[in-house]
């Protein structure tokens, strides 16, 4: 879809250009952007190298590992059925420990291993309970990949460190004047995501209770899901 809509945006570009006589500013802009690109990785790789660095260290040095133990309360609320020291449960803190810190690159490898950890455990339950395989469609979004995709989205940020670079890059005399409203926003947001969680979480306890029910009288597991907008709630 973006690759179709940048595409869409530089062939009309290149025709409005050709039409009006202005060819020759869109190849120079089009030179020029490319430079300024080219400019801007560099910039970022070096920034995200340092802090992908730091956070290695951190690892290696047991840093995020305390961190992690320090998290568990917080990880196994937002969280509640997520087994204790499951794998999963250390990639979680390690991608919410980059986010707060605002580091949305060095963050993404810790959020897809901990996509696969919570994919694995779907897979677990989905073998050792055949009700439960029966009544969530195979391929359907865990409880707490949802959780941790909404939280992820919201993204609590106290140093927008990859925005800092951005405003400084481009010549912001107060790149860090950032901080403060991206810290009252972003807080905001991850409250109403948590409030959004916890609610879908009981909805879907009450939900499974239901199934339950229906399943020991009837035989007859439902299909109902959260991901397919039925106002009784679903899977989160």
């Amino acid at each position: 879809m973006l690759n179709g809509l940048w595409a869409f945006m530089m062939i009309a570009g290149i025709i409005y250009g050709s039409f009006n006589g202005n060819i020759q500013a869109v190849t120079e802009a089009a030179f020029q952007s490319a430079g300024e690109a080219v400019s801007l990785c560099i910039t970022m790789l070096g920034i995200m190298s340092f802090w992908t660095g730091i956070l290695k260290i951190g690892e290696r040095a047991g840093v995020i590992e305390a961190l992690t133990r320090k998290m568990t309360p917080l990880i196994h609320f937002l969280f509640p059925e997520l087994p204790c020291g499951h794998p999963a449960v250390g990639s979680i803190s390690a991608n919410l420990i980059a986010n707060v810190l605002g580091l949305g690159w060095a963050a993404t490898p810790a959020g897809l291993k901990a996509m696969e950890d919570l994919k694995e455990l779907e897979e677990e339950r989905r073998s050792a309970d055949p009700m439960y395989a029966r009544s969530v469609p195979e391929g359907t979004a865990s409880g707490e990949m949802c959780t941790f995709l909404i939280i992820n989205i919201s993204s609590l940020q106290l140093i927008p460190v990859n925005m800092i670079a951005y405003r400084s890059r481009y010549g912001s005399r107060m790149p860090m004047a950032i901080v403060g409203p991206a810290l009252v926003i972003t807080l905001a947001t991850t409250l109403v995501a948590v409030g959004f969680c916890r609610e879908r979480q009981s909805l879907e306890l009450k939900r499974r209770e239901a199934q339950k029910w229906r399943w020991q009288n009837r035989g007859m597991p439902g299909q109902e899901s959260w991901t397919d907008g039925n106002a009784g709630g679903g899977r989160l």
